[in-house]
């Protein structure tokens, strides 16, 4: 199958395959829409079972993220990058080297960022090949990490989506369950064990489970009992495509609201969740502060207050995209990708 006849191929203006002898470097970057501005996207390291899934991946990664920059107002497009490596046992600094190489030779057309599989220590050493780099620590700094901010964004979005799915305005008493306790999870975790709500966990880390259980007094299960507990709502933050047809019918949940990036398995998904009643969060509008982050320090540098101010906006944009999808009976997931698309050009 060609590129072009990919079914997640969406008018992608360029995809580009790279390679390195040397350093092992197998990648593809997938730039979907410079409209807004260059396409920005995180750098993905994962051990890909075949070439095939790794462009299907890069391929819905970058889409997502020119619907994410857009639903964000950032002036930016969407990009993504994969390399098709072992995080742990793989990746190397000459690999890192050859793909900020890759990255260069676009131009400026697409800017990496820490992703799955990569961070800030690997962004260090792509930038050593090229300027087109984000989320690096600024000056006096410990981190450039992004995950406290898309954990703030997912937070932000969560109290829309509880105001407009459950009909309330407090977490108090509210039961979460927290599917993936990485780093952006724990924050969102943490964020909710503040605002009083009772959390379900589960991790395929069961040490970083249970010390995180232990320490918000949550309770935590195993992976695949998770789409079973009794809450009130669900928060993807693991891997993407988990809502399918058989979880969607398991869950309790009546609202759906995580940082994975594609939680649905296929686009008809979002019709069964509406028909089930269970209001439904766009993925790429609630985790879009890490991304919100990292357009502001190009505008103002690292003003972490100014970023988390911003970021709120995110709850204000889902009480637009929530009392649209209620006034026209569609899915919020419609909603989202009709208003995305006209703020870059395609609608």
């Amino acid at each position: 199958m060609s590129v072009f006849e990919h079914p997640e191929f969406d008018r992608h203006q360029q995809v580009v395959f790279g390679s390195d002898a040397a350093s092992g470097l197998r990648a593809i970057i997938a730039i979907h829409d410079t409209t807004r501005g260059p396409a920005l996207g995180g750098l993905r390291i994962y051990p890909y079972a075949s070439e095939a899934d790794a462009l299907t991946d890069v391929l819905r990664l970058s889409r997502g993220m020119s619907y994410k920059s857009a639903m964000a107002g950032l002036s930016l497009g969407g990009g993504k990058a994969v390399i098709i490596a072992d995080p742990h046992t793989e990746k190397t600094p000459a690999m890192l080297q050859a793909m900020g190489r890759l990255v260069e030779s676009l131009g400026g057309r697409y800017i990496t960022a820490e992703d799955s599989g990569s961070g800030e220590a690997d962004m260090q050493i792509i930038a050593e090949e090229t300027s087109h780099v984000s989320g690096l620590a600024q000056s006096g700094e410990d981190s450039g990490d992004p995950s406290p901010y898309t954990a703030w964004g997912v937070f932000c979005a969560l109290k829309s989506a509880v105001r407009h799915g459950l009909g309330r305005s407090e977490l108090e008493g509210l039961r979460v369950a927290v599917q993936g306790v990485g780093q952006v999870g724990a924050h969102l975790a943490r964020h909710l064990h503040a605002a009083g709500a009772q959390l379900v966990l589960t991790d395929v880390n069961r040490q970083a489970l249970a010390l995180l259980a232990e320490e918000l007094g949550a309770e935590a299960v195993a992976p695949e009992a998770i789409f079973d507990a009794d809450v009130d709502l669900f928060a993807p933050c693991a891997m993407g495509a988990v809502l399918d047809e058989d979880i969607v019918e398991r869950l309790k949940a009546r609202v759906i609201c995580g940082a994975a990036n594609n939680q649905l398995a296929t686009p008809e998904i979002a019709d069964r969740l509406m028909a089930r009643g269970i209001l439904y969060t766009p993925d790429y509008v609630a985790n879009a502060g890490g991304v919100m982050d990292i357009a502001g320090q190009r505008l103002d540098g690292h003003d972490h207050d100014a970023a988390m101010r911003r970021i709120e906006g995110i709850g204000t944009t889902l009480d637009e995209l929530f009392a649209r999808a209620a006034r026209e009976d569609s899915s919020p997931a419609q909603i989202a990708d009709i208003m995305a698309r006209e703020r870059f050009g395609r609608g």
